[in-house]
């Protein structure tokens, strides 16, 4: 029995149809913050995120420069990580270059022939994006990744989250 709002938060976060670049920097902001800490921890604090990056508006996210990060930083409910702020500008200038130079975040997402390859480039070209948070964010993107269950064996350690996530959204 939910006592109280904070407990009816959804803690995973469900797969979406990007329609802008700032709903891939919105799902590459939350893996970025969600690394390290539960997930329960940025669901219940999810607004707060949107509010204090002018809600993943990838041209403004771009352009902040030093009062922009602090005015991040002390949003009440956002994580105080100067690292993971700058990533998530780093990651929208990075996007928004992909999205001009490629013609759409999704043309680059398919432009390549296999998930190691297109996880790699991701890994190379973002912050913060590791393995765990590369096919979380092509998962969340409705982009294919390889199944779960295979996939999970690849990289250390036990992962109830992304197996819950994956089951939610119908065991891709």
């Amino acid at each position: 029995m939910a006592d109280s709002a904070d407990d009816a938060v959804p803690t995973i976060p469900p797969v979406i149809v990007p329609e802008r670049a700032g709903d891939y920097l919105a799902v590459m902001t939350r893996a970025v913050f969600q690394t390290g800490l539960s997930w329960r921890q940025i669901a219940l604090h999810w607004g707060a995120y949107v509010r204090a990056f002018d809600g993943f508006d990838c041209e403004r996210v771009a352009a902040y420069g030093e009062m922009e990060t602090e005015r991040v930083l002390e949003t009440p409910g956002v994580l105080r990580s100067p690292r993971k702020v700058a990533a998530t500008i780093k990651n929208a200038r990075a996007l928004l270059e992909l999205d001009r130079a490629e013609g759409g975040i999704a043309a680059y997402l398919r432009g390549f022939p296999t998930y190691a390859a297109l996880a790699k480039d991701l890994k190379r070209r973002f912050t913060f994006m590791g393995e765990m948070n590369a096919w979380y964010f092509l998962f969340r993107v409705g982009e294919p990744v390889p199944p779960f269950d295979a996939w999970v064996t690849t990289i250390p350690g036990d992962h109830p989250r992304m197996r819950e996530m994956v089951d939610l959204a119908g065991g891709r």
